[in-house]
């Protein structure tokens, strides 16, 4: 009895470092990486060469796992997960499970290597890119800058979302100005991609930048890629350059000129009257 305990005992031990010595001769998925650009978000991992597949499986509370049924037995090592994630301040794991190349649906596939990813949010974590800017003139103090979101890879209704309509209240945007060549730059936060900025020097060029900002992201993901940089064309006329005391002068002469060329006018005609009075006066 005692001898038929002793080998099942090694039996199981045999059984169970022979299940340890074929996980750890199975290649694993390494090096998990998230990559998310305005919202679209891909994993990617490294793995040894093999004839090994990949399953993709995603949670939100370590608990409740589903299969990303567009990531199951893949070659590839990466995945696009943009369709499981809802970007609601959630941040999901991904768990990837390696797998045979023939699949024995009576052994426990669970018995095979499981690499989790580390916790990502997509609402907080995912990188914007740079919005559209143009610049108009109100006034000679005032501009206005208009901004265009980006789209998003979320599509809904068949309708492609842009960050503004995914970030909603939370999305503002930073402006960023100076003159040309100067280092002093000023900055202002819009709620609005349609920005009014004053209290310019009038016939100065200025130039913008404006980039996506989410305050209630943490400090390193709040700003998003900055724009493309726009300047104001300046007016180089010599007018612009002179005194106000200069336009008096300018002013006077002007008149002064005005009022010789009217008189000289007025004499003109009335030589002209005399000269025709004294010629139908004559006698014949």
């Amino acid at each position: 009895m005692a001898s038929l305990r002793t080998v099942i005992c090694l039996g199981v031990c045999l059984y169970t470092w022979t299940l340890t010595a074929a996980e750890n001769n199975m290649p694993k998925a390494e090096n998990l990486k998230w990559v998310s650009l305005d919202f679209k978000t891909i994993i990617n991992w490294t793995t040894e060469e093999s004839d090994y597949k990949y399953t993709l499986s995603i949670s939100s509370d370590d608990n409740n796992w589903s299969v990303c049924q567009d990531c199951i037995r893949m070659t590839e090592s990466e995945c696009d997960l943009t369709e499981h994630l809802t970007p609601n301040d959630r941040a999901y794991t991904v768990d990837i499970q390696t797998e045979p190349d023939l699949v024995d649906y009576e052994e426990d596939l669970e018995n095979y290597p499981h690499t989790y990813s580390d916790p990502f949010n997509p609402y907080k974590e995912s990188k914007i890119s740079a919005v559209d800017i143009t610049v108009e003139a109100v006034d000679e103090n005032r501009v206005m800058v208009n901004i265009t979101d980006p789209l998003t890879g979320i599509h809904e209704r068949g309708k492609q979302l842009s960050i503004r309509d995914v970030l909603n209240n939370d999305l503002k945007y930073k402006i960023s100005y100076n003159k040309p060549g100067s280092t002093g730059k000023r900055d202002i936060i819009s709620d609005s991609n349609m920005a009014e900025v004053s209290k310019l020097d009038a016939g100065e060029s200025y130039c913008f930048m404006a980039a996506a900002f989410i305050p209630s992201r943490p400090k390193g993901s709040q700003l998003g890629a900055w724009s493309q940089q726009l300047c104001t064309p300046q007016e180089d006329s010599i007018l612009h350059e002179l005194y106000p005391g200069t336009w008096v002068g300018i002013i006077f002469i002007l008149l002064t000129v005005f009022f010789i060329i009217v008189a000289v006018i007025v004499l003109c005609c009335r030589n002209c009257r005399q000269r025709n009075s004294t010629q139908s006066s004559t006698p014949v």
